[in-house]
């Protein structure tokens, strides 16, 4: 059974940083596209930022030059670094593997207080 748990999540206030992190029990990710997306109160789920297997990076352009995403291929994880963050980045975080099939966590919360 594939499981994708993520950690790291909590609460800060505006302009903090966070590192979400992302371990994945079941599957090895190494040649799976890696990335986390986010979902606040009353909206739909947005994609916030992959990583190729070969470590090729997008994010959203509410995100660009303040999160930045990794993958370690040896410990089958990916990480999310959040800086400057804003309160419009509060959210539900997810971690997603697309490979053969498609595996998310069940997300961990990022709550940003001004």
């Amino acid at each position: 059974q594939v499981q994708l748990v993520e950690s790291g999540g909590g609460s800060v206030q505006a302009g903090g940083s966070l590192k979400l992190s992302c371990a994945v029990v079941g599957y090895i990710v190494s040649g799976c596209e890696m990335g986390w997306d986010r979902q606040a109160p009353g909206k739909p789920r947005e994609l916030v930022s992959r990583i190729s297997s070969v470590g090729t990076t997008n994010y959203a352009d509410s995100v660009k030059g303040r999160f930045t995403i990794s993958r370690d291929n040896a410990k089958n994880t990916v990480s999310l670094q959040m800086n400057s963050l804003k309160t419009e980045d509060t959210a539900v975080y997810y971690c997603a593997a697309f490979c053969r099939s498609n595996y998310w966590g069940r997300g961990t919360q990022v709550t940003v207080s001004s």
